[in-house]
């Protein structure tokens, strides 16, 4: 129909004429509320934010001279992080001489990843930038995947009796 017949029909139902794609021939346009169509927009929009996960990276600093309980113990906020579904970035800072030693670097990071790998993915292999050493590990599974787990392992739990106690005969 003509546009002004539209813009006609328009304003006698209160209502606005919205043109909604223009580069259609003809041209498409709707006749409707559009301060509540906005409305309604940014609402959704605001829904899609709520279940939106902001992935934070965690940084764990290891030195090249660590302990074993020292390791221990940052290993496993490494993995307390990748259950959060954090990122981690593991960074080792060397000092002074210790830039002759970047293998012995190297190699706690290389020793974190092969102990964190069932938590997690390498996004990024141990690099050198300048005087540190750092490597970027992801959580392997979502938050979805590990709700889907949980109900799925407490369903079995749930449904399975529990193991009957068998009575040996005695001898």
């Amino acid at each position: 129909m003509p546009p002004y017949e539209a813009i006609r029909k328009a304003r006698e139902k209160n209502l606005d004429l919205v043109e909604i794609s223009p580069t259609a021939q003809p041209p498409v346009c709707r006749i409707m509320d559009y301060g509540k169509y906005l409305y309604q927009q940014e609402k959704k929009e605001r829904e899609a934010k709520k279940h939106q996960k902001t992935i934070t990276v965690k940084e764990v600093k290891f030195r090249i001279n660590v302990d074993d309980h020292d390791y221990e113990t940052k290993k496993n906020h490494v993995l307390r992080f990748l259950g959060e579904g954090d990122k981690v970035k593991a960074t080792i800072f060397f000092r002074g001489r210790e830039m002759t030693r970047t293998g012995l670097g190297r190699q706690i990071l290389e020793r974190l990843i092969k102990d964190v790998e069932s938590e997690s993915i390498v996004e990024f292999r141990p690099r050198q930038e300048g005087n540190t050493l750092h490597a970027i590990l992801a959580p392997k599974k979502s938050d979805k995947e590990r709700e889907r787990e949980k109900q799925k392992a407490a369903a079995q739990s749930a449904s399975s009796p529990p193991p009957a106690q068998v009575a040996k005969p005695a001898s």
